[in-house]
């Protein structure tokens, strides 16, 4: 993996009123490369390459089935990192054989800074399981609230629908930015991140109303997908217009998974007193 810029350790001592963190986001593809081959020991080298602290993984497969091995993907790659993991299903299906583990898929977050609470949201969706599906409210929207050297965190995760139809993801926009309001008022001075697949490129229009509350970290770099030969920019590291972007870097990684990573440094500044 090539890192196009050089940036300085996010854990290094604070300086002044911010606090650093580096932050990416990862579309995994259930632990597959873009050869279609599962490897997680190759996507845990990519993920380890990015130095990130915070990490939004999408379309992570927990006991899912034969596509992953059955794993925990979530908790394998949270153990090869030595990460702390917080997974949000947006599907959770019955075992195939009783007394298995449940088959579930979504997002999940690795974090080197403890979780203090994580919440699994209902956003609109259309479900890939129904044979004929209609939008309806469905988990899968990942929040996980941190404490970074003193400066509490909300990470959000998603993944937005993928149909040329904008119309679901205009409703998920909607339900994403009400439910980050919320939670912002019930945390006040809390920095806020969404990370993820966005599915649409950063003008399209029903991404819009993010762009109000968002800053776009990645504005600029390059595409992310697909991975061996990108064309579209649909994955996303943004965050609360309080924080600062420092530099923004889609890695040159077109083997570990059909996306292309997308990681942050940024500075956060310090509200309150006191180091975590």
């Amino acid at each position: 993996m090539t890192l196009a810029v050089t940036a300085q350790p996010a854990l290094a001592a604070d300086r002044g009123h911010s606090v650093p963190l580096r932050i990416a986001t990862y579309n995994i593809h259930a632990g597959a490369g873009s050869d279609g081959v599962f490897d997680l020991d190759r996507q845990a080298a990519a993920l380890r390459a990015l130095d990130a602290d915070v990490i939004g993984l999408q379309e992570v497969d927990v006991h899912w089935g034969a596509r992953s091995q059955g794993l925990d993907v979530a908790g394998e790659l949270a153990r090869r990192l030595g990460m702390r993991v917080s997974f949000a299903p947006i599907y959770s299906l019955d075992p195939v054989t009783a007394g298995e583990p449940r088959r579930e898929y979504g997002v999940a977050v690795l974090s080197r800074f403890p979780v203090r609470s994580a919440t699994n949201h209902e956003i609109t969706r259309l479900s890939t399981q129904d044979e004929n599906p209609l939008p309806a409210p469905a988990p899968g929207f990942g929040e996980v609230t941190l404490k970074v050297r003193g400066v509490p965190v909300q990470v959000f995760v998603t993944h937005l629908d993928y149909r040329a139809d904008p119309a679901v993801r205009r409703a998920q926009v909607a339900d994403t930015r009400r439910i980050m309001a919320r939670e912002r008022a019930e945390l006040p001075g809390a920095h806020q991140f969404l990370l993820g697949d966005f599915n649409a490129e950063p003008a399209a229009p029903e991404l819009a109303p993010l762009w109000k509350e968002l800053s776009d970290a990645g504005a600029g770099t390059p595409a992310t997908y697909p991975a061996q030969a990108p064309v579209k920019r649909i994955d996303y590291v943004t965050a609360g217009k309080d924080v600062r972007i420092r530099r923004t870097a889609v890695p040159e990684e077109p083997a570990a998974s059909d996306h292309r990573p997308v990681v942050a440094d940024v500075s956060l500044p310090r509200r309150t007193p006191g180091r975590d």
